[in-house]
């Protein structure tokens, strides 16, 4: 997946709080922004579970960056793929 598709992604879920499912488990979602919108966080929970997903995304004047935190690649961008708002 290229980078502008996963800001796409990124930039689908709102910024502060929101609740999503992915594999069939709710998880709590919090997106936040930085430097004008160039360096994004988000850490995702799974509710009443164990998982997490946490990754930084930084946009420069020539490249974007998707900088998982303690996980492959893979793992961030299936759940960017495959996650549905639910609030």
């Amino acid at each position: 997946m290229k980078e502008s598709e996963l800001l796409t992604k990124i930039k689908s879920l709102p910024i502060g709080y929101v609740e999503v499912l992915y594999s069939n488990k709710k998880y709590g979602v919090t997106r936040t922004d930085f430097n004008k919108g160039k360096s994004i966080k988000v850490y995702a929970e799974a509710l009443g579970g164990a998982d997490a997903i946490s990754f930084n995304y930084y946009i420069t004047t020539t490249t974007e960056k998707l900088k998982p935190c303690e996980m492959p690649d893979n793992k961030v961008i299936h759940f960017l793929n495959n996650l549905k708002i639910v609030t």
